[in-house]
Order: structure tokens, then C-alpha cells, then sequence
């Protein structure tokens, strides 16, 4: 006989889950009896904010969806922060709480752990919120979280187990995953596309998180059609060192202008919102000149009305689109457009955000093909502006979307567990560290080689310089942060304080030394001067 709590472990398993981050607690016990014997590896975090977190960054990389083992109440309220993150960001994610036994649900009782309507709650961030209030109700429940990954834009989803179902014997056996088959792509509006695009003159391409995973595809499209590709925050890397790469915020003006003086935008994957389009809050968003969609979400496409919507995966729609292009007899400067727009963007962002854009091009260059994760912090605000990586999917944060604090440390966690090959570089601030700064134990546990780089500023130096702008008295943005070499010490872990000049000897040396290691940078203009 195999319980409820076995049999969802070996669905996992049998689905291709290798890692499983959580804490173990009372009402999560059943859920563990399977994991020991299973193949699937589980990891600690020091709070289940961290855990979803974790289960974030190795999303992103591995592209396998996350999955969070937590508790009942306030395990799943501490992870709704993480949820919201990947909400925001279309990261698949899978939260596995407890919930108190079926009879005392919604009354009020006194339990512990008790809410009056959990599964409501986590509703409100996820895609689908599953309870399973029979053994015999498991598999449908698996199977509806993983369909809301696999048949449109991916999110959080959440299965809940009562504490009087989670032990109970079943009799079936695991099912064998049947995968949603392959949306199939509307072969009209692809040709009909393919036509349009062949009579611009001036075209744009704009690259969301969906073309991450489509660099190849883009890199032969944007060619063929001699176009600029703008890439958002989360596709930066697909085009590394191009002539017609535009690694740049659209929401700065000289992207605007760029994008505005095209006559079509074909957008790839990228929800067109204002983390991306108008951070500066302006109200306005680029002009869009006959505008070519192409995304995996109905939703989505219906936000943003386009002369022509693609509905499916990225890769696979400009696969196709590419065999119904032919090759232009037409001069559209392409690469002279991106090459203004660069310069001229770089120049916008003014000597303070490319001074830190210096740091990043230090880190890129000294780690090629890192994975750099950040948090909120002033070179990721910088480099969110302007910046160019190179790996595909290799630059993410939490500065744009949701903008959860605390999320660079486990993040990265889960990147580097998701590719044990990849270096693994997090950035973050001091006061951002602060908020997950127990989960440096975590990589210490596992003996991961990343290199936690601490940006000290002493306080939350850029809100306290929107306060100013604001002419508003600078409340509550010095706290003040550990030694960050004591910190260090305490959790066994090699330490290097240095000023952004003497960066790239301090990271080759933070990577000859095995397992994480911990750079405190002192930053210039540090709020302990306000």
C-alpha cells in the first residue's frame, strides 16, 4: 500500500523533478516518508520565503518548474512573497502545503496553523489552487498544476493536502504523466505576418522573457529582416554583442524614439508593461506602429490589441516564421539604427548608472558566461537600464515585476543547484541581504560554488535618493548592516572586502576557493553621508 504522501512524490519524480525545496514540519510529515527512498534531492532553506525563492532561480535555469514543500498557515504565507515574484515574471512553480484536517476547515477552532480560508488565499497569487480531499483526488490534482506550466503562460500553483487525507493508503498506482500536447501554431496568421514583415522598412523587434529561450531563432529572424531586437530585462543575453542588439530599457528615450520611428514592432514574448515600458512612470508608453504579437498567453494578447497575434511558444512560432521569410533586396540600416540607439542610450543613463554598468562589464568579463542574479540593488537598477550579458537567460532579478526584496541570496541558490556547471554570481544590496541572509548556510550545506557579491552602501541609498528628488526628509533608509567578514566567519565561508576597482582580481580569486564565497564591495557615496 502507498500513502497519499508517497504517491505525490513519486508523480514528481515520475514528471522529471529532481530537487524539492522545503522545511519539515508537523503538518508536512506525510509528505516527506516517500523523499528519502525517491531520486529526488531535498534542499533546506532557512525560511520558506527561501524556499520559493529557490525554487524561482531554478526555474529559470533548468526550465523545470520549482517546487516548494511548506507547511500549513504560515508556511504558505511566508512563500506567498516568492509566489507573487513569479506570478510577475511567468516562472512555473509548484507549492505543496499542508492544510488542518477536512472537518475543522473555515471554522474558527483554534487549530494550529489555522486560517479561515488558505486555499483562498494562495488563490489570489496563483494560477490554480488544487485541494485534495481524497487520495483518489491526487493525480487530477498533479495533473492541473502541471497543465497550468505546460498550456499557457506559466506561473505559481499550488496543491493543498489536509492533515487527515496526507496519510491515508491508496491503491493506485502512479500515473504516468500524459504532457500537453504542443499548442498548434495558426499557420494563416503566420504567413500573414511573414507578408507584413516583409513591407517594413523600418521594423523593431522588441524580446520579452518568453524569447529567452528562442536566442538562435531570434538571432536568424532579426537578420533576415535587418531589425534592431530591444530586449526587456529578462531577455537580455539572447542577443550578446550583436550589430542589431539593443540592450536597453524601453522605457528610455532614446529606445522610445527608436521604436517610435519604426513603421512595424514585431513583440516577442514580453508582456509590454511599465516595469519594462515606462518605469519612469511617465504614463506614456512607445508607440507601437502596426504591431506584430507573438505570445504563448490568450490573456496577454488580448491586453495589448495587434494588426496580427500569434498565440504560442516563441521558439516555435519563430522557427516557422523564419522558413516564410526570404531574404530582402532592401537597405533597412538595421544595424546603424541599433548602433545609434546604443550610444545614445548608454549616454542617457549619465556617469553614475555607467559607472556601475563598469562593474557589471567587470563581472561579465572576468566569469564569462555566469549567471548573474541580483536583487534590488544599484548596479542591477543600472544594468536593468543598460546592459549587456552574455548567456541567454543568464541575467534575472527582483528589480522589475513584483521587485521582492531579499530574493538576489536564494535565487541564486537555486540557479546554481538548477546548473551545476554555471558560475553563479548574485549581486545584491546590504539592506536587500538583510532580508535572506540566514540562506548563505544553505550554499554552505551544499557546497555551492557562488560568489555572493554584497553592493555596501550602508541603507537603502536609492530610495533615499527618491526621497530627496522628492524633496521629501529622508526617513528610515540607514539601517545599518553587519560585518559582513563576520558574517562570513560565522557561516565557514571565505571573505574578500575590496572597492569596484579591484573587482576582477578579487572574483578570480573568490573562484579558485571551493564552495560559496562572500564579496562585500564598498560603494562609493554611501548613505552613511546623508
Amino acid at each position: 500500500m502507498t500513502r497519499v504522501g508517497e504517491a505525490l512524490v513519486a508523480d514528481l519524480e515520475n514528471r522529471g523533478i529532481t530537487c524539492v525545496f522545503g522545511i519539515p514540519g508537523v503538518h508536512t510529515i506525510e509528505l516527506y516518508r516517500g523523499l528519502a527512498a525517491s531520486g529526488i534531492r531535498h534542499i533546506t532553506p532557512r525560511h520558506e520565503q527561501g524556499a520559493g525563492f529557490m525554487a524561482d532561480g531554478y526555474a529559470r535555469v533548468s526550465g523545470k518548474p520549482g517546487v516548494a514543500f511548506v507547511i500549513t498557515g504560515p508556511g504558505l504565507t511566508n512563500t506567498l512573497t516568492a509566489m507573487g515574484q513569479a506570478r510577475a515574471d511567468s516562472v512555473p512553480m509548484l507549492v505543496v502545503s499542508g492544510v488542518n484536517a477536512l472537518p475543522g476547515l473555515g471554522k474558527g477552532l483554534g487549530h494550529l496553523h489555522e486560517l479561515p480560508d488558505q486555499q483562498a488565499l494562495a488563490r489570489t497569487v496563483a494560477l490554480v489552487s488544487e485541494r485534495v480531499e481524497t487520495p483518489g483526488a491526487l493525480a487530477d490534482a498533479v495533473d492541473k498544476a502541471f497543465a497550468a506550466f505546460q498550456t499557457a503562460r506559466p506561473g505559481p500553483a499550488h496543491i493543498e493536502i489536509p492533515l487527515d487525507v496526507a496519510g491515508q493508503d491508496m491503491t493506485t498506482d502512479t500515473p504516468a504523466p500524459s504532457p500537453a500536447p504542443p499548442r498548434a501554431l495558426d499557420a494563416d496568421q503566420i504567413a500573414r505576418a511573414a507578408d507584413l514583415l516583409h513591407t517594413a522598412r523600418n521594423p523593431v523587434i522588441l524580446a520579452g522573457g518568453g524569447a529567452r529561450a528562442a536566442a538562435l531563432a531570434l538571432r536568424e529572424l532579426a537578420e533576415k529582416l535587418d531589425a534592431p531586437v530591444v530586449q526587456t530585462v529578462n531577455a537580455r543575453g539572447v542577443l550578446h554583442a550583436h550589430p542589431l542588439g539593443v540592450p536597453a530599457s524601453p522605457s528610455l528615450g532614446a529606445v522610445r524614439d527608436l521604436i517610435d520611428a519604426s513603421d512595424m514592432v514585431l513583440a516577442i514574448g514580453t508582456e509590454l508593461g511599465p516595469t519594462d515600458y515606462d518605469m519612469y512612470a511617465t504614463g506614456q508608453m512607445p508607440k507601437l506602429h502596426r504591431l506584430i504579437r507573438i505570445d504563448l498567453c490568450p490573456d496577454q494578447l488580448a491586453r495589448h490589441p495587434a494588426e496580427i497575434s500569434i498565440l504560442g511558444d516563441a521558439t516555435q512560432a519563430l522557427t516557422v516564421l523564419n522558413t516564410h521569410l526570404k531574404d530582402f533586396d532592401v537597405d533597412r540600416n538595421g544595424a546603424a539604427r541599433a548602433d545609434q540607439t546604443r550610444c545614445a542610450a548608454f549616454a542617457e543613463i549619465g556617469p553614475e548608472m555607467q559607472a556601475l554598468n563598469s562593474v557589471l562589464n567587470t563581472i561579465r568579463d572576468t566569469i564569462p558566461a555566469a549567471i548573474l542574479v541580483g536583487d534590488s540593488a544599484q548596479p542591477i537598477y543600472a544594468g536593468n537600464l543598460y546592459y549587456d550579458h552574455d548567456r541567454p537567460g543568464g541575467w534575472f532579478n527582483a528589480a522589475t515585476g513584483f521587485g521582492a526584496l531579499g530574493y538576489g541570496i536564494p535565487a541564486a541558490i537555486g540557479a546554481a543547484l538548477a546548473d551545476p556547471t554555471a558560475p553563479v554570481i548574485c549581486i545584491t544590496g546590504d539592506g536587500g541581504a538583510q532580508f535572506s541572509l540566514p540562506e548563505l548556510m544553505c550554499a554552505v550545506d551544499e557546497n555551492l560554488p557562488i560568489s555572493f557579491v554584497i553592493w555596501n552602501n550602508h541603507g537603502y541609498q536609492e530610495i533615499a535618493t527618491s526621497m530627496q528628488d522628492a524633496d521629501v526628509t529622508v526617513v528610515g533608509c540607514d539601517p545599518t548592516p553587519p560585518d559582513f567578514e563576520h558574517v562570513a566567519r560565522s557561516c565557514g565561508m571565505p571573505f574578500w572586502r575590496c572597492d569596484p576597482g579591484d573587482l576582477a582580481g578579487t572574483l578570480r580569486a573568490a573562484r579558485n576557493a571551493r564552495g560559496p564565497t562572500l564579496i562585500d564591495i564598498h560603494a562609493p557615496n554611501s548613505a552613511q553621508s546623508l
